[in-house]
Protein backbone atom coordinates (compact mmCIF):
# COMPACT_ATOMS: atom_id res chain seq x y z
CA UNK A 1 0.00 0.00 0.00
CA UNK A 2 1.22 3.21 -1.16
CA UNK A 3 1.76 5.85 1.61
CA UNK A 4 0.21 8.96 1.44
CA UNK A 5 2.75 12.20 0.72
CA UNK A 6 3.92 13.19 4.24
CA UNK A 7 4.93 17.32 4.64
CA UNK A 8 8.63 17.13 5.58
CA UNK A 9 8.88 19.29 9.36
CA UNK A 10 12.45 20.02 8.24
CA UNK A 11 13.06 23.68 7.46
CA UNK A 12 15.64 25.04 5.08
CA UNK A 13 16.75 28.68 5.10
CA UNK A 14 15.03 31.01 2.74
CA UNK A 15 16.55 32.81 -0.14
CA UNK A 16 16.39 35.73 2.06
CA UNK A 17 17.85 34.80 5.05
CA UNK A 18 20.69 33.53 2.88
CA UNK A 19 21.17 36.91 1.20
CA UNK A 20 21.22 38.37 4.78
CA UNK A 21 23.70 36.02 6.25
CA UNK A 22 26.18 37.20 2.63
CA UNK A 23 25.68 40.97 3.48
CA UNK A 24 26.44 40.93 7.11
CA UNK A 25 30.03 38.59 6.32
CA UNK A 26 30.30 40.94 3.48
CA UNK A 27 30.07 43.94 6.04
CA UNK A 28 32.41 42.56 8.05
CA UNK A 29 35.08 41.11 5.45
CA UNK A 30 35.44 45.14 4.41
CA UNK A 31 35.28 46.36 8.39
CA UNK A 32 38.24 43.89 8.89
CA UNK A 33 39.97 44.60 5.46
CA UNK A 34 39.95 48.42 6.19
CA UNK A 35 41.56 47.78 9.19
CA UNK A 36 43.96 45.24 7.70
CA UNK A 37 45.46 47.99 5.48
CA UNK A 38 45.09 50.78 8.15
CA UNK A 39 47.65 48.57 10.41
CA UNK A 40 50.00 47.54 7.49
CA UNK A 41 49.95 51.60 6.86
CA UNK A 42 51.09 52.13 10.26
CA UNK A 43 53.83 49.55 9.99
CA UNK A 44 55.30 50.97 6.75
CA UNK A 45 55.09 54.29 8.53
CA UNK A 46 56.85 53.19 11.55
CA UNK A 47 59.98 51.79 8.99
CA UNK A 48 59.82 54.51 7.01
CA UNK A 49 60.48 56.78 10.72
CA UNK A 50 63.48 54.53 11.65
CA UNK A 51 64.96 55.00 8.15
CA UNK A 52 64.25 58.64 8.25
CA UNK A 53 65.93 58.91 12.14
CA UNK A 54 69.05 56.38 11.09
CA UNK A 55 69.91 58.95 8.18
CA UNK A 56 69.68 61.95 10.53
CA UNK A 57 71.94 59.99 13.07
CA UNK A 58 74.32 59.21 10.11
CA UNK A 59 75.02 63.23 9.39
CA UNK A 60 75.34 63.76 13.18
CA UNK A 61 77.83 61.04 13.05
CA UNK A 62 79.61 61.89 9.83
CA UNK A 63 79.57 65.80 11.51
CA UNK A 64 80.64 64.81 15.53
CA UNK A 65 84.19 62.99 13.09
CA UNK A 66 84.52 65.89 10.41
CA UNK A 67 83.45 69.25 12.34
CA UNK A 68 80.92 69.76 9.05
CA UNK A 69 78.12 68.13 7.06
CA UNK A 70 78.67 65.99 4.19
CA UNK A 71 78.63 68.07 1.10
CA UNK A 72 77.23 66.62 -2.16
CA UNK A 73 77.83 70.43 -3.65
CA UNK A 74 79.06 73.68 -2.79
CA UNK A 75 76.20 74.86 -0.47
CA UNK A 76 76.69 77.60 1.92
CA UNK A 77 72.82 77.52 3.11
CA UNK A 78 70.39 75.39 4.30
CA UNK A 79 69.79 72.85 1.14
CA UNK A 80 66.82 70.14 0.88
CA UNK A 81 67.65 66.74 -1.08
CA UNK A 82 65.74 64.25 -2.19
CA UNK A 83 66.97 60.74 -2.10
CA UNK A 84 66.30 59.79 -5.47
CA UNK A 85 68.54 61.76 -7.94
CA UNK A 86 71.95 63.81 -8.09
CA UNK A 87 73.03 65.52 -5.04
CA UNK A 88 70.93 63.32 -2.58
CA UNK A 89 72.67 60.18 -3.92
CA UNK A 90 75.89 61.52 -3.52
CA UNK A 91 74.50 62.65 0.17
CA UNK A 92 74.09 58.84 0.64
CA UNK A 93 77.26 57.68 -1.04
CA UNK A 94 79.39 59.70 1.64
CA UNK A 95 77.36 58.46 4.26
CA UNK A 96 77.70 55.29 2.97
CA UNK A 97 81.16 54.86 2.66
CA UNK A 98 81.15 54.36 -1.20
CA UNK A 99 81.41 58.05 -2.37
CA UNK A 100 84.22 58.52 -5.08
CA UNK A 101 85.18 62.13 -3.90
CA UNK A 102 87.52 62.52 -0.42
CA UNK A 103 84.96 64.01 2.07
CA UNK A 104 84.90 60.24 3.45
CA UNK A 105 88.33 59.85 2.53
CA UNK A 106 88.48 56.69 5.23
CA UNK A 107 85.75 55.31 3.87
CA UNK A 108 83.41 55.07 7.28
CA UNK A 109 80.05 53.45 6.76
CA UNK A 110 78.05 56.10 9.10
CA UNK A 111 74.88 54.97 7.35
CA UNK A 112 73.27 51.36 7.82
CA UNK A 113 69.58 51.24 6.23
CA UNK A 114 67.89 48.20 4.49
CA UNK A 115 68.25 47.16 1.95
CA UNK A 116 65.99 47.79 -0.57
CA UNK A 117 64.05 46.28 -3.69
CA UNK A 118 62.34 47.59 -6.56
CA UNK A 119 62.39 50.93 -5.59
CA UNK A 120 60.30 50.33 -2.11
CA UNK A 121 61.74 49.87 1.54
CA UNK A 122 65.73 50.96 1.62
CA UNK A 123 68.63 52.14 -0.03
CA UNK A 124 69.20 50.41 -3.41
CA UNK A 125 72.80 49.73 -4.74
CA UNK A 126 74.20 49.10 -8.33
CA UNK A 127 75.26 45.82 -9.02
CA UNK A 128 78.50 46.40 -8.25
CA UNK A 129 78.36 47.66 -5.17
CA UNK A 130 79.78 50.25 -5.69
CA UNK A 131 77.14 53.53 -5.98
CA UNK A 132 73.92 54.23 -4.71
CA UNK A 133 70.66 54.23 -6.98
CA UNK A 134 68.48 56.00 -4.25
CA UNK A 135 66.74 55.44 -1.32
CA UNK A 136 62.99 54.91 -0.81
CA UNK A 137 60.63 54.69 1.36
CA UNK A 138 58.44 51.52 1.91
CA UNK A 139 55.83 53.45 -0.07
CA UNK A 140 58.31 53.94 -3.18
CA UNK A 141 58.83 57.29 -2.22
CA UNK A 142 61.68 58.96 -1.78
CA UNK A 143 63.66 60.80 1.68
CA UNK A 144 64.16 64.43 1.51
CA UNK A 145 67.13 65.35 3.80
CA UNK A 146 67.61 69.12 5.21
CA UNK A 147 70.60 70.11 6.28
CA UNK A 148 72.10 73.16 7.95
CA UNK A 149 74.69 74.49 5.85
CA UNK A 150 74.78 77.73 7.60
CA UNK A 151 75.62 76.35 11.00
CA UNK A 152 72.60 78.32 12.88
CA UNK A 153 71.14 74.68 14.28
CA UNK A 154 67.63 76.48 12.87
CA UNK A 155 65.67 74.50 9.59
CA UNK A 156 62.53 75.71 8.24
CA UNK A 157 60.98 72.67 6.89
CA UNK A 158 58.04 72.41 4.38
CA UNK A 159 56.73 69.19 3.46
CA UNK A 160 54.42 68.41 1.05
CA UNK A 161 50.91 68.71 2.15
CA UNK A 162 51.96 70.08 5.31
CA UNK A 163 52.35 73.08 7.49
CA UNK A 164 56.40 74.47 7.88
CA UNK A 165 58.36 73.77 10.62
CA UNK A 166 60.75 75.35 11.83
CA UNK A 167 63.59 73.18 13.95
CA UNK A 168 65.52 74.95 16.71
CA UNK A 169 68.98 73.01 17.80
CA UNK A 170 69.24 71.04 14.66
CA UNK A 171 71.27 70.41 11.47
CA UNK A 172 69.87 67.79 9.88
CA UNK A 173 65.83 67.08 9.16
CA UNK A 174 65.21 63.80 7.28
CA UNK A 175 61.41 62.87 6.42
CA UNK A 176 59.37 60.89 4.10
CA UNK A 177 55.40 61.78 2.91
CA UNK A 178 54.47 58.56 4.33
CA UNK A 179 52.06 57.42 1.28
CA UNK A 180 52.11 56.06 -2.00
CA UNK A 181 50.26 59.11 -3.60
CA UNK A 182 52.33 62.18 -2.77
CA UNK A 183 48.99 64.20 -3.31
CA UNK A 184 47.79 62.67 -0.58
CA UNK A 185 50.30 63.57 2.08
CA UNK A 186 49.51 65.38 5.31
CA UNK A 187 51.09 66.12 8.44
CA UNK A 188 49.96 62.96 9.74
CA UNK A 189 51.32 60.85 7.40
CA UNK A 190 54.89 61.89 7.74
CA UNK A 191 57.22 59.89 9.23
CA UNK A 192 59.95 61.89 10.11
CA UNK A 193 63.19 62.30 11.95
CA UNK A 194 62.20 65.05 14.68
Amino acid sequence: MKKPFEKSNRRGFTLIELLVVIAIIAVLAAAGFAGGVAAMNRAKRLTAQNAASSVALAVNNFYSDNTALPDPGSNDSDAEFDTKTGSGITLLEILAGVDAGDQNAKKVRYLNVTEGKNGRGGIEYSTDGKSIKGMFDPFGQPYYIMLDYDYDERLTVKPQGSPQVILNGRRVAVYSLGVQDPGQAKANTLAKSW
